[in-house]
């Protein structure tokens, strides 16, 4: 009797067990992130934090160095296999260094068995080197990408790129997504509370980035703005000949687009020549802001009020002293794009005016939590509404 008793309680158990429903599977309406990894080289490590905390995620732990004969060193201290890896590393200057820690990132993921490798280049090196000029010269930003191609890269991400043509240097394998920086200017700008403002293309090259940055100050910020733009003539880089004006910018605040400010010379005879067409006051916005050499010199001595770049690339510390030069940070623009990514979905839903669109993209206001019944378990009411809902077709 003693022995019989604990079988015929876990008799019992089992049966009611057998006969209690299952429990309800949630299915959770956002993706986890665990898979996503973010790791980032030397180049800007302080862009890499910003993104993380963006994305609430901490950079992964790797070890980016030199040996003692320059050789670049890199050792990754976390498990990566099957994961969505991330690598931020712009490939400003040392150009090379900075290109070699990526490569060898991307080929160290590549060798540790890492799922889908995206680099996150913030600032393309080697991206003015996109055509042959003159002869036997090379195209620098086509070589580039057949490098980062031949390390194993899955996709990579770019903050405006120098010329749309570099996405095509990479193959149908390798998309590319290059992100719109102007939409930060234009965030700023737009809440500066400029008098007439005029938007000028420093090159025709340009116009159609000026003409952008115009139409979403029109659209963000109701702020109607003209187009102008300055037509130059170079004797070799880095110097310009003569420059003439096309549009008017007498009494007007001006603001001079582009997508890098390098040695600052152009864009300090450009504005002085904004100047002497009456323009009130005189503004630049570039994206990328290598300011090399006498750059941060030639701004403090120029007419111009200020001048606007992004984080893609780290100021030196005379840049940074700068009372001239503000940088705009594109860490959520960038983050943004990551987690699209990761989330399959639209990248071109970031910089959508539609809300229409976001809504589409978004899947709409409400999150849905989905819940998994097996079907012994609808009553036989529940069964005859769904047939005869399938049957008046609006199920």
């Amino acid at each position: 009797d003693v022995m019989a008793e604990p079988a015929a309680a876990a008799q019992q158990q089992q049966q009611q067990q057998q006969q209690s429903p299952p429990p309800l599977v949630a299915h959770p309406a956002v993706k986890a992130t665990n898979s996503l990894k973010l790791f980032c080289g030397n180049a800007n490590k302080e862009l890499a934090r910003e993104i993380a905390q963006h994305l609430d995620c901490e950079i992964g732990s790797a070890t980016v160095s030199k040996f003692e004969d320059g050789e670049v060193n890199v050792m990754v201290h976390e498990n990566v296999r099957g994961k969505d890896v991330y690598i931020v590393q712009p490939t400003c200057t040392p150009v090379n260094e900075n290109l070699m820690e990526l490569m060898l990132m991307i080929s160290t993921m590549r060798r540790a068995s890492a799922r889908r490798i995206t680099a996150v280049i913030p600032y393309y090196g080697y991206a003015r080197q996109d055509r042959k000029m003159t002869a036997r010269v090379p195209i620098s930003a086509a070589d580039v990408a057949r490098l980062l191609e031949a390390m194993g890269v899955d996709r990579v991400v770019a903050v405006d790129l120098h010329c749309g043509q570099i996405q095509g240097f990479f193959g149908p394998r390798v998309p590319v997504d290059n992100l719109d920086g102007g939409t930060v200017g234009v965030k700023y700008f737009g809440k500066k509370g400029l008098v007439n403002p005029v938007v000028v293309s420093p090159d025709a090259g340009g116009v159609y980035r000026a003409k952008k940055f115009r139409e979403g100050l029109a659209k963000l910020h109701n702020v109607e703005a003209g187009l102008a733009m300055i037509i130059k003539q170079r004797n070799k880089p880095g110097e310009v000949e003569r420059m003439d004006l096309v549009g008017s910018v007498r009494d007007s605040d001006v603001i001079i687009v582009d997508d890098m400010i390098d040695t600052a010379g152009t864009l300090c005879k450009a504005a002085g020549e904004l100047e002497n067409h009456g323009a009130r006051n005189v503004y630049a916005f570039a994206s990328h802001g290598i300011f090399s050499g006498p750059a941060s010199k030639r701004i403090k001595e120029s007419v111009l009020q200020e001048v606007c770049v992004t984080n893609t690339i780290p100021l030196s510390e005379d840049c940074a002293n700068n009372e001239k030069i503000k940088t705009l940070s594109v860490a959520k623009l960038i983050a943004g794009a990551i987690r699209r990514i990761h989330e399959k979905k639209s990248v071109s839903a970031l910089f959508s005016d539609d809300a229409a669109t976001e809504l589409r993209h978004a899947g709409g206001h409400r999150n849905f939590i989905c819940f998994t019944v097996p079907s012994s378990l609808l009553s036989p009411a529940v069964h005859v509404a769904r047939s005869s809902a399938r049957d008046s077709a609006m199920l």
